[in-house]
């Protein structure tokens, strides 16, 4: 074990172990960094660094100043993953989640995959005054903050009642009205889909009477399209608390998903054509491409020729996508393989093959975009000429005629 720090601030991070990947975990309102003591020690893994830090307020960071917002939380975890120079899984908890999400956004080639436990949405709880009020007045009252962990989490032990109120007992009560503030008000990036399109796992506890599965469902996972979720049973809002075995076993299972030992293809590495995706723009896209690259698909009739055109389609593509994930990346010589799996048009699966192929200088030359099945291919395309009329050729386009 190890502490680390970032430079110039209060920020200290914990590191143990070693390896080419790390998870990195955030805790939630008015926890520390070593409510994830027990998750840590149940992992499997082989390989992988393990790092937690206490955001500011919190833990052994309570004399921290403000403000204390979603955006400082993230830029704080975000500096820790700058530093830590691998690819990281990141799980945030509760109020943590969106904070995590954020970093992954904002990150996306050093993003392994999304943990959201118990997680609060981006947007916020949006509860109204009355209902917020006495989370505001936990302050100073660690008798009240037990009493709340016991309502909504019924497997927490007397112990870890105990020493979480110690925890949550020290944190200032302007923090703390401060703090469920932010997690209530939320963010501006929660009312759209998310940034991130890389692999996401929410984990709920089956008794959680707060973070409800409709909650998870509606309000976070629907953000990212192609989620995954697990409910956890005899457990509550802590439950990386509560059943500590079963939260690492999932860990262990993303990260062998994630990171397959011994295969010949690996995670998706960072890159413009990625990033391009997740913003959605034609200008994202105008980085990555040649000015005189070609793109050809199976929902072209015909190339569509030179950066201006291609940087229009390729706009126009990500846009009809309700979500995409891209799962797999292979290459040779100045060949990249990329597979990936989307929804569209409400909840068709469509899954394909991208081939990029690059000049000397990194810049993309010729796109080769493989979709499947053939009626999403025919309904992907008709939807593109209808989008791109009066700017690209619609002769370029299939019909969807079935």
């Amino acid at each position: 074990m190890r502490i680390d720090r970032i430079a110039d601030t209060d920020i200290r991070f914990q590191r143990n172990g070693a390896g080419d990947r790390a998870l990195v975990f955030v805790h939630g309102f008015l926890d520390d960094q070593y409510v994830w003591d027990a998750v840590i020690a149940e992992l499997g893994s082989e390989g992988v660094e393990t790092v937690h830090l206490d955001l500011a307020g919190m833990g052994e960071r309570t004399d921290a100043s403000g403000p204390f917002t979603l955006d400082r939380f993230a830029s704080e975890v975000g500096a820790v993953v700058d530093v830590l120079g691998t690819p990281a899984v990141l799980i945030g908890q509760s109020m943590a989640a969106p904070v995590v999400e954020l970093v992954a956004a904002a990150r996306p080639e050093r993003t392994l995959g999304l943990v959201l436990v118990s997680p609060v949405p981006l947007a916020g709880t949006r509860l109204p005054d009355e209902a917020v009020e006495p989370f505001r007045r936990l302050g100073g009252d660690p008798q009240a903050q037990r009493a709340l962990r016991q309502q909504l989490s019924t497997g927490l032990g007397e112990a870890d009642l105990d020493r979480l109120a110690v925890i949550g007992g020290r944190v200032r009560p302007e923090v703390v009205r401060a703090l469920v503030d932010c997690w209530n008000a939320g963010h501006p990036d929660g009312e759209r889909p998310s940034r991130y399109l890389g692999p996401v796992l929410a984990i709920r506890g089956a008794d959680d009477g707060f973070v409800t599965e409709d909650m998870v469902a509606d309000r976070v996972l629907k953000r990212f399209g192609t989620g995954e979720k697990v409910t956890v049973d005899r457990a509550g809002h802590w439950v990386h608390i509560e059943r500590p075995a079963a939260v690492a076993a999932l860990l262990d299972a993303l990260l062998a998903k994630a990171h397959p030992v011994g295969d010949r293809t690996r995670s998706v590495r960072p890159q413009q054509w990625i990033s391009a995706f997740a913003e959605k723009s034609a200008a994202s896209f105008a980085k990555a491409f040649a000015e005189d690259v070609v793109l050809e698909g199976s929902a072209l009739t015909r190339p569509i020729e030179g950066r201006g055109q291609v940087e229009q389609v390729m706009e126009a593509a990500s846009d009809i996508y309700d979500s995409l994930v891209f799962t797999r990346e292979g290459s040779s010589g100045p060949h990249t393989f990329l597979e990936w799996e989307a929804t569209a048009f409400g909840g068709t699966q469509i899954r394909g093959v991208t081939i990029l192929t690059k000049n000397e200088r990194g810049r993309i030359v010729r796109a080769a975009i493989h979709h499947r099945p053939l009626g999403a291919v025919l309904r992907f395309s008709a939807e593109l000429r209808e989008r791109l009329r009066g700017r690209i050729d619609p002769a370029n386009f299939l019909a969807d005629d079935r």
